[in-house]
């Protein structure tokens, strides 16, 4: 897997395909979302609903950017989409910065966000759900969401076009705890082969989902809401982060949602 894995090390550094020049919509989900920053978590960006909803407690999602590019809206579009379901979203990086992120920027957005929901006089006192958390990211993003997946308050682990560059990384593979999932894009992609590699190396009776799309590497991201990609992660969301029943379907069974669409689906353990 080095030559492959030396390849994808090239496409990590290259910055993907991302949104037109327009603004992102404010998704498709019932509560409109845009980003902000704070000087509380200086070097990251801020999905959420516009206005925090009542009643409802938000998941967290952190998210590392295809190149560990420290440039927060890189994905404004998938990103907002997420948040516009009903989740507090926090990217690496700030909106459109330059250099690189790592991967303990993922773990001090989490800690910043359960943080903010015990903060006395933070507007997120009392509306994060801190026992809810994906860590994901897309490419080299995703090689930094694998660095932190051992951490024990992760609830699942998403790699979007990503998989280790290297056999020698494998012991990241055997810290998985929570249910993973890979979305693809297909034998196109230059991280085809290291994430179907990965598949095949996840520990015994690990829940994992494998969806493979044929679009490339650049996937569905600066299509409106994500495209594809973004409704697919929504319901992966919904699924794991809320116990959303009609998400799950999506997934599980054997006629799930994304069996027999243009989705190869391979599942381990899902029930």
């Amino acid at each position: 897997m080095a030559a492959v894995g030396a390849a994808l090390a090239v496409a990590c550094g290259l910055a993907p395909v991302t949104a037109s020049a327009a603004a992102a919509a404010d998704g498709s989900g019932p509560y409109p979302a845009g980003y902000e920053t704070t000087l509380r978590l200086r070097d990251h960006t801020i999905y959420r609903p516009d206005t925090l909803p009542n009643g409802v407690e938000l998941p967290i999602v952190v998210w590392g950017n295809g190149a560990c590019r420290a440039d927060g809206t890189m994905f404004e579009e998938i990103l907002t989409e997420f948040a516009s379901h009903g989740f507090l979203v926090i990217a690496n990086g700030r909106p459109g910065g330059t250099g690189r992120s790592d991967a303990d920027q993922l773990i001090e957005a989490v800690d910043w966000a359960v943080e903010e929901d015990d903060r006395y006089f933070s507007e997120y006192r009392g509306r994060i759900d801190t026992t809810r958390i994906a860590v994901m990211g897309q490419s080299c993003g995703g090689l930094e969401a694998y660095e932190v997946a051992d951490d024990p308050r992760v609830t699942t682990t998403v790699l979007w076009n990503s998989g280790l560059l290297s056999d020698s990384d494998n012991y990241q593979l055997a810290r998985l705890h929570a249910p993973i999932a890979y979305f693809v894009g297909g034998p196109g992609d230059i991280a085809y082969p290291n994430a179907m590699d990965d598949w095949d190396r996840l520990p015994a009776g690990l829940p994992a989902f494998m969806g493979n799309l044929d679009v490339g590497h650049y996937g569905t991201y600066g299509e409106p809401n994500g495209g594809e990609f973004g409704r697919v992660g929504v319901a992966w969301l919904k699924w794991r982060l809320k116990d959303d029943a009609d998400a799950a379907r999506e997934f599980t069974g054997p006629d799930c949602g994304l069996c027999g669409s243009d989705w190869e689906v391979r599942r381990k353990n899902l029930g």
